[in-house]
């Protein structure tokens, strides 16, 4: 009996940890696309996720910061504790402090009951404080103690308690610079900066966008049940010249719209916003020659709206001679106004 019991008990051991071998391997995947940049950063991100240690996650809005801090809880050990996330700049700061530690009943104006803070709900789990840049000065040295002593108390109370959860941060602003600036205190940022993982934006990861798209269109139709299947050839060019200043959380809203308002099972560029009408290039049946043509003219188009037509600087990030350039506007009879374009929502 104590036989079986020790090997029932270490076959139990070995199925937990292939589960979380699994869980890790299908966390990541579902998020990681298929990016050279990306699979570096998830491959960092799984090897840190058995782990405890305070992860700063650094990107431009809408990168996905809050995916990236979700992969690594549910891939931890603590994927079955909760997972709070706080949005740190759409608190006043006249809540932030109640809402990050809980109160009493009573401690301030209108606390009619005691409430628990969402350190405390976070329980063993994971505590995601999104756009910590933003936190006020006062607040900056309370989370600051918290992170040292591993406790808080409530506001209205004297009692301490014991924070248990892990810690991960996350920001668009670069905390070294407000540092310099004074604006952010260096014994908080050298703490939260254990470890750091900078997520790249989607317009430097564009073998990622096809494969997004299409997550987002198949998402989307079983969602607003409709019959859209695939996006045309223009559509996904159009797509994958885009600058995406909004990041994956504007290619998201835009698979959306193009699945709401597609009439059939195509995406069509016509179906896409206002900002991808400048890669509109008419029949898709197009010889070779023509296709390399509107290739051309949409690079030109795209890099000139990223310099707002500045063409020295065109050329310059497309490697060729200004003279070039304007010989290759006049062949591919680009609009003299295409820079001028808004390519943001």
């Amino acid at each position: 009996m104590l036989r079986r019991a020790t090997q029932f008990h270490e076959l139990h051991c070995e199925l937990e940890q292939l589960r979380a071998s699994a869980a890790r391997l299908t966390d990541f995947v579902s998020v990681v696309g298929t990016d050279e940049k990306m699979r570096a950063v998830y491959t960092f991100a799984s090897k840190l996720a058995a782990t405890d240690a305070t992860v700063l996650v650094t990107g431009e809005t809408g990168s996905g910061r809050e995916l990236l801090a979700r992969a690594i809880h549910q891939s931890s050990p603590r994927a079955r504790q909760p997972f709070m996330a706080v949005a740190c700049s759409s608190l006043p700061e006249t809540l932030i402090e109640a809402e990050l530690f809980g109160h009493e009943k009573g401690a301030f104006t209108g606390a009619v009951s005691m409430r628990r803070g969402r350190f405390e709900a976070a329980e063993r789990g994971t505590i995601f404080l999104d756009e910590i840049g933003e936190l006020s000065p006062a607040m900056q040295v309370k989370l600051l103690r918290v992170l040292q002593d591993r406790a808080f108390e409530r506001l209205g109370s004297n009692q301490s308690r014991a924070m248990e959860a892990r810690v991960i941060c996350a920001t668009h602003r670069n905390l070294n610079q407000l540092v310099k600036s004074g604006e952010f205190r260096s014994d908080l940022y050298y703490r939260l900066n254990t470890i750091e993982i900078a997520l790249p934006s989607l317009r430097e990861r564009r073998d990622d966008i096809m494969v997004l798209a299409y997550s987002f269109l198949q998402s989307n139709a079983e969602r607003h049940h409709r019959p859209t299947r695939r996006i045309s050839s223009a559509a996904m060019a159009a797509l994958e010249e885009y600058d995406w200043p909004g990041n994956v959380r504007e290619l998201q809203n835009v698979m959306e719209r193009a699945v709401v308002v597609s009439d059939g099972p195509e995406v069509r560029i016509e179906h896409l916003p206002m900002q991808f009408a400048a890669w509109e290039t008419g029949p898709e049946d197009n010889s070779f020659d023509e296709e390399v043509r509107g290739f051309k003219r949409r690079l030109i188009q795209r890099v000139l709206m990223e310099f707002g037509n500045n063409k020295l600087q065109a050329a310059r990030s497309l490697k060729i001679a200004r003279s070039s350039l304007h010989r290759l506007i006049d062949e591919l009879e680009v609009s003299p106004r295409a820079g001028e374009r808004n390519i943001t929502n």
